[in-house]
């Protein structure tokens, strides 16, 4: 940290729950009738934001977490798009650091880009942040990220990344995909599961592994006060156990992206009544549990 800056106080007390009442970008009707941006962004404080990708962009519509720290800031996923014409995720990133830098002046500033998994509609904006001065893209493959995280030398550790005095504790949890990596911010409680659970089609690849996974968030989360549940997409309606249409683009009765600890346990009940017989598919009233891999075109 430079001589002089000022140190943002991001640690100490227990996280505030703080309301999530957001009306998401849902697509609409018609392409040529779509007004909305092509990224929406929320700012959950002033140190955390959560962005969405137009649904008229890529149907999958993930969401993006940017979370900032005294000494860098970390963007966890980068979305379906690689154009920065059609998915200006670059320009939009950096004029919120512009921002914060402004209000936190430093003279030096890092960018840190994670991912939950290296699904395609979590990785193809990584291109957009390659030459970017004083940013460093971390790999979603399971050798860069088992590395990165340790978890090459024991995959039960909890890694720490350290955005100065925000602290992130992650965790691998296979299951949807082998490299896939949950994260706990302290500052805010979110914990940020990407498609391991959220409102929606949970894709599980690998059944031991995304049971032994939900088990070990399950026991993580009763140590820790989580707040928000956040996952990176919303896929069902507000009819319990009925999703939207895979390639949707136009959801206007979607449910909150948030869930709680509750639907943690929920789910293990769900897989603990399936059972073996692993179905192609089994709809609950928050999630549809889905043992394959998710289709992409």
């Amino acid at each position: 940290m430079d001589a002089g800056t000022f140190w943002v106080d991001l640690a100490g007390t227990a996280p505030e729950p703080r309301a999530l009442d957001v009306r998401w970008i849902h697509g609409s009707p018609s392409a040529k009738h779509n007004t909305d941006p092509d990224i929406q962004v929320h700012a959950y404080d002033r140190h955390t934001y959560i962005l969405r990708q137009n649904m008229a962009v890529d149907y999958e519509a993930p969401f993006l977490f940017l979370l900032f720290g005294n000494a860098q800031a970390v963007l966890i996923d980068t979305g379906a798009t690689a154009s920065a014409e059609f998915f200006p995720l670059r320009r939009v990133i950096d004029e919120l650091v512009d921002g914060w830098l402004a209000r936190h002046p430093r003279e030096r500033y890092h960018l840190l880009v994670l991912h939950t998994h290296p699904h395609g509609d979590h990785i193809a904006g990584d291109p957009q942040f390659s030459d970017r001065p004083d940013t460093t893209v971390v790999g979603a493959d399971l050798a860069t990220t088992r590395k990165y995280f340790g978890f090459d030398e024991d995959p039960d550790a909890v890694a720490q990344v350290d955005l100065g005095g925000r602290v992130l504790e992650c965790l691998a949890t296979p299951g949807h995909h082998e490299a896939a990596v949950t994260f706990y911010d302290p500052w805010t409680g979110f914990l940020l599961t990407g498609d391991t659970v959220y409102p929606g089609r949970l894709y599980i690849q690998d059944w031991p592994a995304f049971a032994r996974s939900i088990d070990r968030l399950i026991e993580f989360s009763d140590r820790r006060p989580v707040t928000h549940v956040l996952g990176c997409h919303i896929e069902m309606t507000r009819q319990p156990g009925v999703d939207y249409p895979i390639r949707t683009t136009f959801q206007p009765d979607e449910p909150p992206l948030q869930l709680t600890t509750g639907h943690l346990h929920d789910i293990r009940a769900a897989i603990r009544e399936v059972g073996d017989d692993r179905p192609s598919r089994r709809a609950f009233p928050d999630f549809v549990l889905c043992p394959s891999d998710p289709p992409r075109d």
